[in-house]
Protein backbone atom coordinates (compact mmCIF):
# COMPACT_ATOMS: atom_id res chain seq x y z
CA UNK A 1 0.00 0.00 0.00
CA UNK A 2 2.63 2.45 0.95
CA UNK A 3 4.66 1.53 -2.05
CA UNK A 4 1.36 2.33 -4.20
CA UNK A 5 0.96 5.42 -2.41
CA UNK A 6 4.77 6.74 -3.24
CA UNK A 7 4.57 5.85 -6.70
CA UNK A 8 1.15 7.73 -7.17
CA UNK A 9 2.44 10.55 -5.63
CA UNK A 10 6.04 10.50 -7.89
CA UNK A 11 3.98 10.26 -10.59
CA UNK A 12 1.77 13.05 -9.24
CA UNK A 13 5.10 15.36 -9.03
CA UNK A 14 6.74 14.74 -12.36
CA UNK A 15 3.20 15.36 -13.96
CA UNK A 16 3.42 19.08 -12.26
CA UNK A 17 6.72 19.36 -13.81
CA UNK A 18 5.56 18.36 -17.05
CA UNK A 19 2.77 20.81 -16.68
CA UNK A 20 5.47 23.48 -15.22
CA UNK A 21 7.94 22.85 -18.18
CA UNK A 22 5.68 23.37 -20.70
CA UNK A 23 4.23 26.72 -19.45
CA UNK A 24 7.40 28.19 -19.21
CA UNK A 25 8.55 26.77 -22.89
CA UNK A 26 4.87 28.02 -24.22
CA UNK A 27 5.65 31.86 -23.02
CA UNK A 28 6.95 34.59 -25.82
CA UNK A 29 10.21 35.33 -26.28
CA UNK A 30 9.24 39.08 -25.23
CA UNK A 31 8.63 38.44 -21.78
CA UNK A 32 12.03 36.72 -21.40
CA UNK A 33 14.25 39.64 -22.59
CA UNK A 34 13.00 42.76 -21.18
CA UNK A 35 16.08 44.33 -22.67
CA UNK A 36 14.81 43.39 -26.11
CA UNK A 37 11.38 44.44 -25.53
CA UNK A 38 12.90 47.70 -24.17
CA UNK A 39 14.73 48.12 -27.10
CA UNK A 40 11.92 47.09 -29.46
CA UNK A 41 9.90 50.06 -28.16
CA UNK A 42 11.86 52.59 -28.28
CA UNK A 43 12.28 52.01 -31.93
CA UNK A 44 9.08 51.77 -32.60
CA UNK A 45 8.23 54.75 -31.15
CA UNK A 46 10.95 56.47 -33.11
CA UNK A 47 9.86 55.20 -36.23
CA UNK A 48 6.15 56.12 -35.79
CA UNK A 49 7.13 59.65 -35.02
CA UNK A 50 9.65 60.34 -37.47
CA UNK A 51 7.64 59.09 -40.40
CA UNK A 52 4.60 61.51 -39.33
CA UNK A 53 7.18 64.22 -39.16
CA UNK A 54 8.40 63.48 -42.66
CA UNK A 55 4.54 63.90 -43.81
CA UNK A 56 4.89 67.88 -43.51
CA UNK A 57 8.18 68.23 -45.96
CA UNK A 58 8.83 68.00 -49.63
CA UNK A 59 12.29 66.85 -50.90
CA UNK A 60 14.46 66.11 -53.94
CA UNK A 61 15.77 62.58 -55.16
CA UNK A 62 18.87 62.06 -57.01
CA UNK A 63 18.92 58.57 -58.88
CA UNK A 64 22.06 56.58 -60.50
CA UNK A 65 22.23 53.90 -62.12
CA UNK A 66 25.73 52.39 -63.02
CA UNK A 67 26.75 49.06 -64.50
CA UNK A 68 30.13 47.99 -63.05
CA UNK A 69 30.49 51.30 -61.42
CA UNK A 70 30.29 52.95 -64.93
CA UNK A 71 27.20 55.13 -64.61
CA UNK A 72 24.62 54.63 -67.36
CA UNK A 73 21.41 56.90 -66.10
CA UNK A 74 20.91 59.73 -63.65
CA UNK A 75 17.36 61.22 -63.23
CA UNK A 76 15.70 63.61 -60.54
CA UNK A 77 12.79 63.60 -58.80
CA UNK A 78 10.32 66.02 -56.70
CA UNK A 79 9.53 63.46 -53.17
CA UNK A 80 6.62 63.70 -50.96
CA UNK A 81 5.00 61.65 -48.93
CA UNK A 82 1.49 60.23 -50.44
CA UNK A 83 -1.98 59.95 -48.25
CA UNK A 84 -0.80 56.26 -48.31
CA UNK A 85 2.36 56.82 -46.07
CA UNK A 86 4.46 56.05 -49.39
CA UNK A 87 6.59 58.60 -51.24
CA UNK A 88 4.97 59.72 -54.20
CA UNK A 89 7.75 60.73 -57.06
CA UNK A 90 7.57 63.00 -59.65
CA UNK A 91 10.47 62.98 -62.03
CA UNK A 92 12.13 66.50 -63.07
CA UNK A 93 12.90 68.05 -66.33
CA UNK A 94 12.27 64.01 -68.24
CA UNK A 95 11.53 65.92 -71.93
CA UNK A 96 15.77 66.46 -72.14
CA UNK A 97 16.42 63.00 -71.70
CA UNK A 98 13.65 62.07 -74.29
CA UNK A 99 15.22 65.04 -77.16
CA UNK A 100 18.45 63.19 -76.37
CA UNK A 101 17.20 59.86 -77.99
CA UNK A 102 15.20 61.34 -80.24
CA UNK A 103 18.40 62.62 -82.23
CA UNK A 104 20.02 59.09 -82.53
CA UNK A 105 17.76 56.56 -85.11
CA UNK A 106 19.07 52.77 -86.92
CA UNK A 107 19.09 49.62 -86.10
CA UNK A 108 22.34 49.81 -83.91
CA UNK A 109 20.45 52.47 -81.44
CA UNK A 110 17.53 50.13 -81.26
CA UNK A 111 19.74 47.61 -80.14
CA UNK A 112 21.31 49.70 -77.30
CA UNK A 113 17.67 50.89 -76.68
CA UNK A 114 16.73 47.40 -75.68
CA UNK A 115 19.22 46.58 -73.73
CA UNK A 116 19.25 49.89 -72.24
CA UNK A 117 15.26 49.06 -71.10
CA UNK A 118 16.51 45.86 -69.68
CA UNK A 119 18.57 47.56 -67.39
CA UNK A 120 16.67 49.88 -66.37
CA UNK A 121 13.93 47.75 -65.66
CA UNK A 122 15.76 45.48 -63.45
CA UNK A 123 17.10 48.81 -62.18
CA UNK A 124 13.62 49.79 -61.46
CA UNK A 125 13.16 46.65 -59.41
CA UNK A 126 15.38 46.83 -57.37
CA UNK A 127 14.94 50.29 -56.55
CA UNK A 128 11.48 49.38 -56.02
CA UNK A 129 12.30 46.96 -53.38
CA UNK A 130 14.85 49.15 -51.01
CA UNK A 131 11.66 51.59 -51.08
CA UNK A 132 10.34 48.54 -49.08
CA UNK A 133 12.57 48.46 -46.83
CA UNK A 134 12.64 51.83 -46.67
CA UNK A 135 9.15 52.06 -45.61
CA UNK A 136 9.40 52.57 -41.40
CA UNK A 137 6.01 50.22 -40.38
CA UNK A 138 6.29 50.29 -35.98
CA UNK A 139 3.06 47.52 -36.21
CA UNK A 140 5.74 45.10 -38.26
CA UNK A 141 8.47 45.59 -36.53
CA UNK A 142 5.90 44.80 -33.49
CA UNK A 143 4.77 41.48 -34.97
CA UNK A 144 8.24 40.13 -36.22
CA UNK A 145 9.17 40.78 -32.53
CA UNK A 146 6.13 39.02 -30.85
CA UNK A 147 7.18 35.73 -33.75
CA UNK A 148 10.65 35.66 -32.55
CA UNK A 149 12.30 37.20 -35.61
CA UNK A 150 14.20 39.82 -33.81
CA UNK A 151 17.04 39.86 -31.82
CA UNK A 152 19.99 41.74 -30.67
CA UNK A 153 23.13 42.25 -32.77
CA UNK A 154 26.77 42.28 -31.38
CA UNK A 155 29.13 44.60 -31.96
CA UNK A 156 28.85 48.63 -32.16
CA UNK A 157 30.12 51.81 -30.94
CA UNK A 158 28.81 53.13 -27.15
CA UNK A 159 25.37 54.65 -27.72
CA UNK A 160 24.75 52.12 -30.59
CA UNK A 161 21.64 49.41 -30.50
CA UNK A 162 21.64 46.76 -33.39
CA UNK A 163 18.91 45.02 -34.10
CA UNK A 164 18.64 41.61 -36.08
CA UNK A 165 15.15 41.22 -38.04
CA UNK A 166 14.49 38.15 -40.42
CA UNK A 167 11.56 37.73 -43.30
CA UNK A 168 10.88 41.10 -43.45
CA UNK A 169 9.45 41.54 -46.97
CA UNK A 170 11.03 38.14 -48.02
CA UNK A 171 11.29 34.82 -46.51
CA UNK A 172 14.94 34.46 -45.64
CA UNK A 173 15.86 38.03 -45.78
CA UNK A 174 17.92 40.26 -43.04
CA UNK A 175 17.97 43.87 -41.87
CA UNK A 176 20.37 44.87 -39.26
CA UNK A 177 19.28 48.25 -37.65
CA UNK A 178 21.34 50.36 -36.17
CA UNK A 179 19.76 52.75 -33.36
CA UNK A 180 21.72 55.79 -32.01
CA UNK A 181 20.29 56.20 -28.57
CA UNK A 182 21.69 59.85 -28.11
CA UNK A 183 20.08 60.73 -31.27
CA UNK A 184 16.96 58.76 -30.65
CA UNK A 185 16.88 57.84 -34.12
CA UNK A 186 18.06 54.87 -36.83
CA UNK A 187 21.19 55.84 -38.10
CA UNK A 188 21.76 53.47 -40.79
CA UNK A 189 20.47 50.02 -42.45
CA UNK A 190 21.90 46.58 -43.47
CA UNK A 191 19.82 44.73 -45.77
CA UNK A 192 20.05 41.23 -47.25
CA UNK A 193 17.18 40.46 -49.78
CA UNK A 194 16.51 38.93 -53.25
CA UNK A 195 14.11 39.56 -56.13
CA UNK A 196 11.99 36.69 -57.77
CA UNK A 197 14.51 34.23 -56.60
CA UNK A 198 17.39 34.05 -53.75
CA UNK A 199 20.21 33.57 -56.35
CA UNK A 200 19.05 37.11 -57.53
CA UNK A 201 20.41 38.68 -54.12
CA UNK A 202 20.51 42.60 -53.76
CA UNK A 203 22.63 44.17 -51.31
CA UNK A 204 20.94 47.51 -49.79
CA UNK A 205 22.95 50.04 -47.52
CA UNK A 206 20.92 52.95 -45.93
CA UNK A 207 22.97 56.29 -44.17
CA UNK A 208 20.77 58.39 -42.12
CA UNK A 209 20.86 61.71 -41.32
CA UNK A 210 19.19 64.40 -38.96
CA UNK A 211 17.32 67.47 -41.02
CA UNK A 212 18.02 71.01 -39.50
CA UNK A 213 15.49 71.46 -36.60
CA UNK A 214 13.22 68.43 -38.31
CA UNK A 215 13.23 64.61 -38.28
CA UNK A 216 15.70 61.92 -39.77
CA UNK A 217 15.66 61.02 -42.92
CA UNK A 218 17.76 58.61 -45.54
CA UNK A 219 19.67 60.66 -47.20
CA UNK A 220 21.98 57.88 -48.66
CA UNK A 221 20.86 54.71 -50.32
CA UNK A 222 23.10 52.42 -52.14
CA UNK A 223 20.89 49.01 -54.15
CA UNK A 224 23.35 46.65 -55.18
CA UNK A 225 22.16 43.91 -57.98
CA UNK A 226 24.26 41.03 -57.04
CA UNK A 227 24.10 39.44 -59.99
CA UNK A 228 24.11 41.64 -62.92
CA UNK A 229 26.47 44.29 -61.35
CA UNK A 230 24.19 47.02 -61.07
CA UNK A 231 23.88 49.40 -58.58
CA UNK A 232 21.51 52.33 -58.09
CA UNK A 233 21.86 55.09 -55.74
CA UNK A 234 19.47 57.58 -54.28
CA UNK A 235 20.72 60.93 -52.58
CA UNK A 236 18.00 63.00 -50.69
CA UNK A 237 18.51 66.66 -49.78
CA UNK A 238 16.86 70.05 -50.09
CA UNK A 239 13.70 69.21 -47.42
CA UNK A 240 11.43 71.92 -47.01
CA UNK A 241 8.73 71.81 -44.95
CA UNK A 242 5.11 72.27 -46.72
Amino acid sequence: MEMTLCLWQLTKRVSLATVTLAMLTAQPATAQNPQMQERVAEIKQSMAQNKQALAQYTWQEQRTISIKGDVKKQQQFLVRMGPDGKPQKQEIDPQQQAQDSGRQRGIKHRVVEKKKEEFEDYAKSIAELAQEYMQQEPGRLQQLYEQGNVTLGSGGAPGEVRIVITNYVKQGDSVTIIYGQAQHAIQSLQISSYLSDPSDAVKISTQYAQIPNGPNHAYDVLVNGVSKQLTVEMQNSNYQKM
